[in-house]
């Protein structure tokens, strides 16, 4: 989902530190910005991928989860920044954190202007409207009309975009944080929501959910970790903790612990 832009403003990052060693305490032999300390970028307000627990302090999902794993294997502690999706490409480019772990498509253009890890998870798009709607379109070729609901500078931004360019008229209701499409359609401010298949899944899977999944696309995304152009040798050391932790079954088990199912294997093919 997460293909986003990158802008010139990097906005005010809240730090949260979580973790512990495990693998000894090792430095990080100049491979990160803090001494024996890994820190990742990442907008904490995507569940299930980045978001804040029950307590409004402490991050949890896949992609920290995952942030914890690979730190361990690299014998370094972890630290979250959580910032603003607007600024997160030029924040690592300042060197503001080492990484962003944050549901970040690899695309060309970033392939270009950032360096990436390996694939660690996959994903695709969806569309979700209310239970019982009086909305009859089923995907989003079919939201003439329509006011359609999706976080700014996305993959679905980009892909209702290019549906516009097609001859599309819809009228775009662009939000900061996907959450805010999932509220503003329960209380009927939008028809429909365009968003990552793992988002809508997280919406619609509890029971008694307002929400239904109605549509996902065949066009599949794959996530990795992205670093400042040229950090090569964190690049090299990401790589390898990342086959460690796909090779002894860590990320399979994160996999399902968070989704219910396995969204890994397919993304490491």
């Amino acid at each position: 989902m997460k293909s986003k832009i990158v802008v010139l403003a990097v906005l005010a990052a809240l730090v949260l530190t979580t973790g512990v060693y495990a693998g000894g305490n090792k430095e990080s032999g100049g491979l990160t910005i803090k001494p024996g300390v890994l820190t990742i970028g990442m907008e904490i307000g995507y569940p299930p991928m980045e978001y804040y627990g029950p307590d409004g302090k402490t991050p949890m999902g896949f992609d920290v989860e995952m942030g914890k794993a690979i730190a361990a294997k690299m014998g370094l502690k972890v630290e979250f920044v959580d910032v603003g999706w607007e600024g997160i490409f030029a924040g690592v480019e300042a060197a503001k954190y080492d990484c962003i772990m944050s549901s970040v498509t690899i695309t060309p253009a970033r392939l270009d202007a950032h360096n990436f890890s390996k694939p660690y998870v996959s994903n695709t798009l969806a569309m979700v409207l209310l239970k019982n709607s009086k909305i009859t379109a089923k995907t989003p070729m079919e939201c003439t009309g329509l006011d359609v609901a999706f976080q700014a500078d996305t993959t679905a931004d980009y892909y209702m975009e290019e549906l516009a360019g097609k001859g599309l008229k819809y009228t775009p209701r662009r939000y900061e944080k996907v959450m805010y499409c999932f509220d503003e359609l329960q209380l009927g401010r939008v028809d429909v929501i365009v968003t990552d298949l793992l988002v809508a899944y997280d919406y619609v899977a509890p029971a008694n959910n307002p929400f239904e999944m109605v549509w996902t696309s065949d066009d599949p995304e794959i996530f990795g970790i992205c670093m400042k152009k040229g950090n090569n040798d964190l690049t090299a050391a990401v790589n390898k903790a990342l086959d460690e932790l796909f090779a002894d079954g860590t990320m399979m088990k994160i996999s399902q612990n968070i989704f219910g199912m396995d969204l890994v294997t397919a993304a490491r093919k």
